[in-house]
């Protein structure tokens, strides 16, 4: 078992938790359910997309060398041989010195390989004016240039978001194969804690923790089995975990893994499994565990929401992604410091900052505080091989 205090640097702890993460199971999903999980298999177009040539725009079909130094002052004259409707299965052929009206996602008719947009062309009877010269292939879509048959459309280890759901629609994916959705126990341990809905007493707090990681764990595509709150006994936590680790995939405890006498987390852990890992070189976050029982990750948080967010953040999200055959995704924006922001070197902080107009300020604040959280819009995240930023220096936020 790591002694606390014998902390590992921040990417070690990524490390570990990636290799202790189980390889993901999959199965298969109908399209309309499948909106944010991760795809197990590559999706393969099972026809050319589109299927045929097709106009970008409303406009004319024509033979983009018959349109040659057409301008508003000399325009080139074709003669229009109708219009091509939506869906037409033939759109026919065009012969020179002619061309047919085309509208947005008409087929192109033979003979033609560009497209004249409507509003650079002018009908007069049967006639049609060109204002202006097109290059072939101009305002058009050819048949497979969006996907090729037998081709991967989407790749494996992708997010579906609405915008994959409709390429696989396209290519003809009625159903996919994704990933399992993680289950993840979720415990909260302490005598202090109360339910949510309960005033608390002088001495107690009410159990932020279990609604601070389950929302955590559903905003990364897994699904959190809540367990409840476990008071500081070893044995009743025993039990919890267990009951845990039979239900879920992995399990997350928050609380108790001070370098105390209530550090019952930790002893768990090394009753049902190792501890490979107990202190993070990390602000704030430092008392974090990381072990493994009954071949599952389980993860000691610690008791401050505000910490238990960033160690959330900074390592578990890694666990996740890989449970989920994915990697983490971020979101970030580059802000220019207000502020300097100490550190000490040789530990990664993690600081929280508002972000207005390009400026990052730093949201200090009392050990215990929860106001931080609501009154920032992210982290800075300062190496452990630097003292600290200086005012003005640009730096990368990661946004909540």
């Amino acid at each position: 078992m790591s002694l606390f205090l014998s902390v590992v640097p921040v990417s070690e702890a990524v490390e570990t938790v990636r290799r202790l993460a189980p390889p993901p199971g999959c199965e298969e999903v109908p399209l309309e359910d499948a909106l944010y999980r991760v795809l197990a298999r590559d999706v393969v177009a099972d026809i050319d997309i589109p299927g045929f040539d097709r106009s970008t725009v409303d406009g004319y079909a024509v033979a983009a060398a018959e349109t040659t130094g057409a301008s508003e002052a000399i325009p080139a004259m074709l003669q229009c041989r109708g219009r091509i409707g939506m869906g037409s299965a033939d759109a026919g052929r065009i012969s020179p010195g002619s061309c047919r009206y085309v509208p947005t996602g008409g087929a192109l008719p033979g003979g033609a390989d560009a497209v004249v947009m409507i509003e650079h062309a002018e009908q007069i009877g049967d006639d049609i004016l060109i204002h202006r010269s097109v290059a072939p292939g101009e305002n058009v879509v050819f048949c497979g240039e969006d996907f090729q048959a037998g081709k991967v459309a989407l790749e494996r280890g992708r997010v579906l978001s609405p915008r994959e759901i409709g390429v696989a629609a396209a290519v003809g994916a009625d159903r996919v194969c994704v990933t399992k959705v993680p289950k993840v126990g979720i415990i909260s341990t302490g005598n202090e804690l109360v339910p949510v809905v309960e005033t608390p007493r002088p001495g107690e707090v009410r159990d932020a923790n279990s609604y601070l990681a389950g929302a955590f764990v559903t905003g990364r595509g897994c699904h959190p089995v809540y367990f409840g709150i476990v008071r500081d006994d070893r044995a009743v936590l025993r039990r919890a975990v267990s009951s845990a680790l039979e239900r879920c995939d992995v399990v997350l405890v928050s609380g108790g893994s001070s370098k105390d006498e209530r550090d019952n987390t930790a002893a768990v852990i090394m009753e049902l499994g190792e501890v490979l890992v107990h202190g993070i070189a990390i602000a704030p976050g430092k008392p974090t565990i990381i072990g493994t029982a009954r071949g599952k990750p389980v993860i000691g948080l610690p008791g401050h929401p505000a910490s238990a967010f960033v160690v959330l953040v900074a390592v578990v999200d890694h666990l996740l992604a890989a449970m989920r055959g994915t990697t983490v995704l971020r979101q970030t924006a580059r802000a220019r410091l207000t502020q300097n922001i100490p550190s000490t070197r040789g530990r990664e902080d993690y600081v929280r900052v508002s972000v207005r107009d390009g400026e990052a300020t730093p949201v200090f604040g009392k050990s215990g505080l929860l106001n931080t959280l609501v009154q920032s819009e992210g982290l800075v995240r300062i190496p452990a091989s630097s003292e600290g930023f200086e005012v003005g220096k640009e730096v990368e936020v990661i946004l909540w």
